[in-house]
């Protein structure tokens, strides 16, 4: 199974994806690429910027990705 269908898999059964769980979960460093292709196959992927903390306890953003019916 490529990378893209198993991003597109999590996002139906689950309904979102950070980089952090793809990579983690899949394998994959280049969730955003992936969510492009995604896109270009006609999926309705939304993006949300959301406000975290990194390993160090810093200040971080990171993308959730969103699968709109």
């Amino acid at each position: 199974m490529s990378d893209k269908a198993r991003i597109l898999k999590h996002l139906q059964e689950k309904g979102s994806i950070t980089p952090l769980e793809a990579l983690e979960q899949y394998g994959c460093y280049r969730l955003g690429a992936r969510v492009f292709d995604l896109r270009r196959d006609g999926y309705n992927i939304q993006t949300t910027i959301v406000d975290g903390t990194d390993r160090n306890g810093e200040p971080a953003k990171y993308a959730r990705y969103t699968l709109n019916k």
